[in-house]
């Protein structure tokens, strides 16, 4: 872990945050600025700046990470397929529009239509 990294912090319990997931490797957290009704963070709990920083050796707990995000979306208010969903975002740089530097998913979902500040669909 980073020691000043704001996520890193939070994984260390420095920090409060609106803990809805934590085992050994990840933690997920409700955003403080939601931008969707629902709208949760999931980290790895080792530092990692992000996506752009992976290699061959990530392959297997970003795997895990992978499968753990709709495990969490579903069980923390996205609506069930095949009507709902969610969308899994990864900002990666500073032009990606990365604002902490620790990888992270955010998880959002729920009715519609959600904040402007979420990306309209793709």
């Amino acid at each position: 872990m980073s020691h000043d990294c704001l996520f890193c912090k939070i994984a260390r319990h420095e920090i409060p945050a609106r803990i809805v997931h934590e085992d050994d490797e990840f933690l997920a957290f409700h955003d403080i600025n939601p931008a969707a009704p629902v709208h949760l963070l999931l980290i790895p709990k080792h530092h990692v700046a992000s996506l752009a920083e992976l290699g061959p050796a990530d392959g297997d707990w970003l795997a895990r990470m992978l499968r753990l995000a709709p495990e969490i979306a579903f069980a923390n208010g996205c609506n069930p397929l095949p009507a709902g969903g969610f969308r899994l975002v990864a900002n990666t740089g500073t032009e990606g529009g990365q604002e902490i530097d620790h990888l992270h998913f955010h998880i959002l979902g729920g009715e519609r239509p959600w904040s402007n500040r979420a990306a309209p669909a793709a």
